[in-house]
């Protein structure tokens, strides 16, 4: 008797938690903290500097590497990228004091933020695909890149104060954003804003 192989498909659901809020307040918190300084609240610290490598860098990480996990490449892209920006700013500020490299220069710190900028601006056009909400945050924030990189390019200290006060926008629409997810998801209220992104 011949026996015929038979191949079995199993369909496995996922049930780890949504990622995402844990991303955007990574983002938003550590982007408005950042921001209370550009406007010119108080100085640059290391309060600043600690949300920018735990907050704004290690759970930004974490948070791309559980989306990749779910297939997501736009919200593992993002994740990822942004929160190795936070953790390359906080390099470029304190590595010259530690002795590792030059300060770096206005005209090489305008480009760096111009290459945020330029990113950011692709990125938005990937969330055309998503809700308001989502476009909203990356529209802002290439506009904030570009603010800075203008700041630093001209030396006008009132672009940057300016791209502080937007720059505070951008990342309290970051926290709505992660914060609409966690209530909706915990009080089962619909997809006010859920998902921000298609999920596989």
């Amino acid at each position: 008797m011949n026996l015929e192989k038979m191949e079995t498909m199993v369909t496995t659901r996922d049930q780890s938690g949504n990622p995402a809020p844990l991303g955007l307040m990574g983002f938003g918190m550590t982007t408005v903290l950042l921001n209370l300084h550009n406007a010119g609240f108080f100085a640059l610290g290391s309060m600043i500097l600690a949300m920018g490598i735990f907050y704004g860098g290690i759970a930004q990480i974490i948070a791309g590497a559980m989306e990749w996990k779910k297939g997501n490449t736009f919200a593992t892209t993002a994740f990822c990228s942004y929160g190795l920006f936070w953790l390359s700013l906080v390099a470029l500020i304190v590595f010259p004091s530690m002795g590792i490299g030059e300060k770096t220069s206005p005209l090489a710190m305008a480009s760096y933020l111009a290459m945020w900028g330029l990113f950011t601006a692709v990125m938005f056009v990937g969330t055309l695909r998503f809700n308001r909400a989502m476009q909203f945050v990356f529209a802002s924030l290439a506009i904030l890149f570009f603010l800075l990189a203008i700041g630093d390019f001209t030396g006008i200290p009132a672009v940057t104060q300016l791209a502080g006060w937007e720059g505070m926008i951008c990342g309290f629409s970051a926290v709505y954003t992660g914060l609409a997810q966690v209530i909706n998801e915990t009080y089962g209220k619909g997809t006010m804003i859920v998902p921000l992104w298609p999920v596989k």
